[in-house]
């Protein structure tokens, strides 16, 4: 297994899980809340798919799924096309209420585009510096990893919070 398997196969699970937490959830578990000021599924999902689409189409120097291919437009929601949920309000939180399609569709899109992404590197690209604000510098590798890393953090978050719901539903 090579480096671009591995890194497939990291977002491959990130993929599983969004599925596994979202496919058979009824329409009210999406903005479902533990409290009123918690993220609901329906933004978590939203959330780490942008961050997804916007870190890798920043290295792979392409427009992200989320404008391309006019998802911006189908979740008519009311933020900068560029949000990607970083510092969102309750509020804001809130006015993520995108049906289980809208969320599935645009999670998958951003994960074919992330994969054919992956499957056009070799080692040594991963060593490429795509980012000198920070030190020590940040890698290709390293920005891919950290993706990985946030998107399976709130993946797990929505599965928690899904799992919460249908407790209480009995």
């Amino acid at each position: 297994m090579n480096e671009s398997e591995i890194l497939v196969d990291a977002f491959a699970r990130i993929h599983e899980v969004v599925h596994a937490t979202v496919d058979e959830l009824p329409p009210p578990a999406l903005t479902y809340r533990i409290d009123s000021d918690a993220n609901t599924i329906g933004w978590l999902i939203w959330h780490l798919t942008r961050v997804q689409d916007d870190h890798v189409a920043g290295v792979a120097d392409s427009e992200q799924v989320w404008t391309a291919a006019g998802w911006a437009e189908r979740f008519g929601l009311p933020f900068d096309a560029s949000d990607i949920g970083y510092g969102h309000s309750s509020a804001d939180v809130a006015a993520v209420a995108a049906d289980r399609e809208l969320l599935l569709g645009y999670h998958d899109a951003t994960h074919e585009r992330t994969v054919e992404y992956l499957r056009s590197l070799s080692g040594a690209d991963l060593d490429v510096v795509v980012d000198e604000n920070w030190t020590p510098a940040v890698t290709l590798g390293v920005r891919l990893i950290s993706v990985v890393s946030d998107d399976l953090q709130h993946a797990g978050q929505a599965a928690y919070v899904a799992g919460v719901y249908q407790r209480l539903q009995g």
